[in-house]
């Protein structure tokens, strides 16, 4: 397992904020499975979240984003299991988290 030092310093969570303005404090490590997430957390980037760490979607709405980091956290507790039970989607988000998923490369 990597060191939170392995982050030069930089916050060990961020906060991914949706369209209606909800607010989710993320473990910056869980959100990076994302690879739109990560390239705008690089410290290499010239993007604002990589120095504030705030990452604001405004085409996924709160509902859809609480389910998006809920799955961040399924993924990361997982990560190093077999034999994981699918996490529970509601049908209605389905769409919608596919679509999330697609632009958030996850």
């Amino acid at each position: 397992m990597e060191s939170s030092t392995a982050n030069h310093g930089l916050s060990k969570y961020v906060t991914l904020i949706s369209s209606d303005g909800f607010e989710f404090v993320v473990l910056r490590e869980a959100a990076c499975i994302s690879g739109a997430i990560k390239k705008m957390l690089d410290p290499k980037s010239s993007f604002k979240e990589s120095t504030d760490g705030r990452c604001f979607f405004e085409e996924i709405n709160g509902i859809v984003l609480e389910k998006v980091a809920e799955y961040f956290y399924y993924n990361y507790k997982n990560r190093n299991r077999e034999d994981v039970p699918d996490m529970d989607i509601p049908p209605e988000l389905c769409l919608e988290l596919l679509m999330a998923a697609d632009f958030l490369d996850t």
